[in-house]
């Protein structure tokens, strides 16, 4: 039979593209620009609608009322000479400081504290690891809200202004808060702020260095202290060459208050041991199920070398534990940032409690809605971002 030479080798022709919901591919396509579709008329109809009910109601939108005298008193401003006369912008610029000052310090006074209760819940002492047992349990099943409301309350039982406790060096307690001295600032600080930062770079460079030459040589070089040295030598030094300019704002009893120096409110004080207490008690759980995660047999290795038991949970069990540790512990840094909005239950001026003081005196509610989101929404995304960064850099690497 004789065949065709040019029919050899020669393809099937093809059967193209069928346009049917029977094939998958074009199903998807389809469900997904049908989903599209249906979220932007939604969109579109709230926008409309929203805009509809403002004319109707003649409210006036836009960001326009932040360029308006605020009026508002705020009666802790550690950051920026703050008076009621200035605009609704600065008042809420406070706020978003007061919240990153309470979720910056909750985060690492959390983190310490949750460790250590942690680490004492696996102790080998009984009293110690019941006592931390106790603790977490009681902490995580009362309420966050009402934990603050108590807190407040202890507060604001101390003594008064004229009965404050002097603890000396020029440091009160009453129950307007902690008075403290503070140091004025002098043209020359700068300098010593910039030293400081150089000691800082100095820091991190000295540890890079110190992990290559152990990862080649195995030997170990104190980087922590010597860290720590430049992060301290560097500024006091510069400090000395400026002169050694010091001078302290002390408080002092005048009337029915104190004057000068620094203070630190009951309210912010409540808000900050509420979240760090309450918190604690879940980052020690996290901190206990990490270290429960390394494989018993790490312990008995490093046990056989002769190290000691504090320093096998320091070098050998607990940069194991952190692979597991880190993720966990990026949701409870994000809770305590957005737990700190129940400062307005309290009194302490956050984003949340100017916000709506905000809201109340100009009607921009949808306005002051979207500032509150879009800030939380950047603290929370920023936190994940460096957390998520971290947990790449600790995690295993395949070769």
């Amino acid at each position: 039979m004789a065949t065709n030479p040019h029919v050899i080798g020669r393809r099937p022709p093809s059967a193209g593209v069928r346009l049917s919901l029977s094939d998958p591919t074009v199903r998807g396509v389809v469900y997904q620009v049908v989903m599209i579709g249906l979220v932007a008329a939604l969109g579109y109809w709230l926008v409309r609608n929203t805009m509809h009910n403002l004319e109707v109601r003649k409210i006036a939108s836009g960001f326009g009322f932040l360029s308006r005298e605020a009026g508002l008193p705020i009666g802790d401003t550690p950051f920026l000479d703050y008076t009621p006369e200035d605009s609704y912008l600065t008042a809420l610029v406070v706020g978003v400081l007061n919240t990153a000052r309470v979720a910056v310090a909750g985060v690492i006074l959390a983190t310490v504290l949750g460790t250590f209760i942690g680490i004492a819940r696996l102790s080998k002492n009984w009293l110690l690891a019941r006592c931390a047992h106790l603790y977490v349990e009681v902490m995580r099943n009362i309420p966050l809200l009402l934990q603050l409301i108590f807190w407040w309350v202890v507060l604001q039982s101390l003594p008064g202004v004229r009965q404050a406790i002097d603890f000396g060096f020029s440091i009160f307690l009453s129950n307007r808060g902690i008075k403290y001295p503070v140091p004025i600032w002098q043209p020359g600080y700068g300098v010593v702020l910039g030293a400081f930062a150089v000691g800082c770079v100095v820091a991190w460079g000295v540890a890079r260095w110190a992990r290559l030459r152990q990862e080649a040589t195995g030997q170990q070089f104190p980087s922590f202290w010597a860290g720590l040295g430049a992060m301290l030598g560097l500024p006091l030094l510069a400090f000395l060459a400026i002169g050694a300019p010091a001078e302290l704002s002390r408080p002092a009893l005048r009337g029915f208050n104190f004057v000068g120096g620094g203070t630190l409110t009951p309210e912010f004080a409540a808000l900050l041991i509420g979240l760090v207490t309450y918190t604690a008690a879940f980052i020690a759980e996290i901190v206990r199920s990490g270290i429960l995660a390394v494989p018993q047999g790490q312990w008995e290795a490093a046990g056989s070398l002769g190290l000691p038991r504090s320093r096998v949970l320091k070098l050998v069990v607990l940069p194991q534990a952190l692979r597991v540790i880190v993720p966990p512990m990026t949701s409870q840094y994000l809770n305590i940032t957005k737990n700190s909005s129940l400062a307005v239950a309290i009194g302490y001026p956050d984003l949340v409690s100017i916000a709506n003081t905000t809201m109340n005196q100009t009607g921009q509610a949808i306005e002051g809605v979207a500032i509150i989101m879009a800030v939380y929404l950047t603290i929370s995304l920023s936190i994940s971002a460096f957390m998520n960064w971290y947990n790449r850099r600790i995690a295993l690497v395949e070769r």
